[in-house]
């Protein structure tokens, strides 16, 4: 039931009903209207700065995950590239150094993959971020260019140790008749005084006395290329090709344990120690020829020796007398 207003009437002295009009009426809810519209944008604009919409939140929330696994993202690939750098310089530093091989130039790791092109399709989306997706992209192709240069890298490094195994077996490094007294060398590399002319003459070998029928050993692995008797000179004679540059000659021998063709590995028998050819003595003339040059063969019999048995060897290698063959 409505409630009737009353008001007193000063000139009546009486109280008087109070007469509300449509107008007032619509005015009175006009205004109550705008209270309220005024009142609830209010409320909006405050809920609006302080609480987020179940849109936004979930945005929100969205662009934090994805900041989150960009922050992982570039933990990752800053690792990758430490990585990538250690294997580098390693690769530099020890696997080259070691097979004597040049480094890969910096410019060469650190090359690009392509300029804008590349990257056209991510330019043309017009992202909002396209500068941090752009950069990042980038980052991961370097990185992916410097693994290919590493991977290609160490190709190279495995042919070249494969060739450098092949290399420390065939290179001549022993001495070619047992010798551990060191007792055995008679003659070294140099001028010597010839057995049979007397006179001072280039020797290019070492003379090895031994036994008639002393084993005779390949100084390295590699293919037998010669095995010759000569009447006069070197006798019977074998040589072994072991690759690399590297031929050994084995001369004055008295009997043969290889055949042209044949294979052999370092400290097997060739032969037998004789006294044949322009010998004067029961010996073994051995010469190591490098690039088609006669190279003192003291430099090549380091393997079975220690260091102070390598230069007493050396010593009396030096001493100029006479050979004993040529």
């Amino acid at each position: 039931m409505a409630r009737i207003k009353y008001y007193y009437d000063t000139e009546t002295c009486k109280y008087e009903r109070v007469k509300v009009t449509k107008w007032d009426i619509t005015l009175n809810l006009l205004g109550f209207l705008s209270v309220a519209l005024v009142m609830a944008m209010g409320i909006l604009f405050i809920l609006g700065k302080y609480f987020d919409s179940p849109k936004e939140a979930s945005l929100k929330k969205e662009n934090e995950e994805l900041k989150l696994y960009y922050e992982v993202l570039n933990k990752e690939l800053d690792k990758m590239e430490a990585m990538g750098t250690s294997l580098a310089e390693r690769d530099d530093d020890i696997y080259r150094v070691i097979f004597e091989v040049d480094r890969i130039p910096a410019s060469v790791r650190e090359a690009g993959i392509g300029g804008t092109e590349r990257y056209k399709q991510i330019l043309e989306q017009g992202l909002q971020q396209e500068e941090l997706i752009l950069g990042t992209t980038q980052r991961i192709d370097q990185i992916k260019r410097k693994m290919f240069v590493q991977t290609k890298s160490y190709d190279e490094i495995v042919e070249l140790a494969k060739k450098k195994t092949d290399y420390l077996a065939s290179v001549p490094a022993i001495q070619p008749i047992s010798n551990k007294e060191l007792t055995r060398l008679a003659s070294g590399f140099g001028m010597r005084i010839h057995p049979i002319l007397k006179i001072r003459k280039m020797h290019t070998g070492y003379d090895f006395t031994a036994p008639q029928g002393t084993p005779i050993y390949a100084t390295g692995d590699g293919k037998v290329i010669r095995v010759k008797t000569n009447y006069t000179g070197y006798g019977k004679e074998v040589e072994i090709d072991h690759g690399f540059g590297y031929i050994t000659k084995y001369a004055h021998m008295s009997a043969f344990n290889v055949n042209v063709g044949q294979t052999v590995k370092r400290g097997d028998p060739i032969g037998f120690v004789g006294n044949t050819g322009s010998s004067t003595a029961p010996h073994l003339h051995y010469e190591v020829i490098k690039d088609g040059k006669k190279v003192n063969p003291g430099k090549y019999v380091y393997k079975d020796l220690s260091a102070e048995e390598y230069e007493k060897l050396l010593e009396i290698a030096s001493r100029e007398n006479q050979s004993l063959g040529y």
